[in-house]
C-alpha cells in the first residue's frame, strides 16, 4: 500500500503547484521511469530546465532515482508511490492558497482528460467497452463522508498495477462532496 502523505508545508505545496512539475510527475506516475533528456524532449523544454524541475521534485520527495536503470551520467527518475493529500482547512492563508492551486490543477487535468476521452471514445477499442461512467449519490454525515473517501482510496490502492504489456493507464475520477 502507498504511504499517505498530507502536504502541509508551503515549500512542498509550491514545488508541486508548478505546472511543468505537475506534468512531469504525472508522466512518471503513468508511464514509468524517464531521463531528464526524455522529459525535456517530451515537454519541449531545455534539458537544464527539465533537470532542475526533476531535482525539485526529488527534493520534496515526489520522485527518486531509478538506480536499477541509471548508468553513469544517464539518470532515470521514477515517481515515489504515495497517497498524496492536500490539507483541509489550513489556518495559514499561504498554505491554503497553494493547496487550492494544486487542487485546481488536478481538477482541470481530470476534466480535460475526461473530455478528450469522450471526444474520441471509439478509438479506445476494448478499453472503451470496459470503461464505466457513474453518477450517483447517497445521504451521509460528515464522518461517514470521510470514511467513504478513505474506503475509496483503499479500494483504488488495492487495484494499483505497474505499467506493462496489455495495460493502459486508467484515469479514475471520483468526486464526493455535499450537494449544493
Amino acid at each position: 500500500m502507498a504511504d499517505t502523505r498530507t502536504l502541509s508545508d508551503i515549500d512542498t505545496l509550491k514545488a508541486l503547484a508548478h505546472p511543468l512539475r505537475q506534468r512531469m510527475l504525472t508522466r512518471l506516475q503513468r508511464h514509468g521511469a524517464a531521463t531528464s533528456a526524455d522529459l525535456a524532449a517530451e515537454f519541449a523544454v531545455d534539458r537544464g530546465a527539465a533537470s532542475y524541475h526533476l531535482r525539485q521534485l526529488e527534493r520534496f520527495g515526489f520522485i527518486e532515482e531509478d538506480t536499477d536503470r541509471s548508468a553513469g551520467r544517464r539518470r532515470f527518475w521514477r515517481a515515489v508511490r504515495q497517497d498524496v493529500r492536500l490539507p483541509r482547512g489550513a489556518a495559514d492563508p499561504e498554505v491554503a492558497a497553494a493547496a487550492s492551486a494544486v487542487r485546481q490543477q488536478w481538477h482541470e487535468r481530470a476534466t480535460a482528460e475526461l473530455a478528450a476521452y469522450l471526444a474520441d471514445r471509439e478509438s479506445y477499442g476494448e478499453f472503451a467497452d470496459a470503461a464505466h461512467h457513474s453518477f450517483g449519490g447517497t445521504s451521509l454525515t460528515a464522518a461517514e463522508l470521510a470514511e467513504f473517501g478513505e474506503e475509496y482510496i483503499a479500494f483504488l490502492t488495492r487495484w494499483y498495477r505497474e505499467p506493462g504489456p496489455g495495460r493502459r493507464h486508467v484515469s479514475v475520477l471520483f468526486h464526493a462532496f455535499p450537494t449544493p
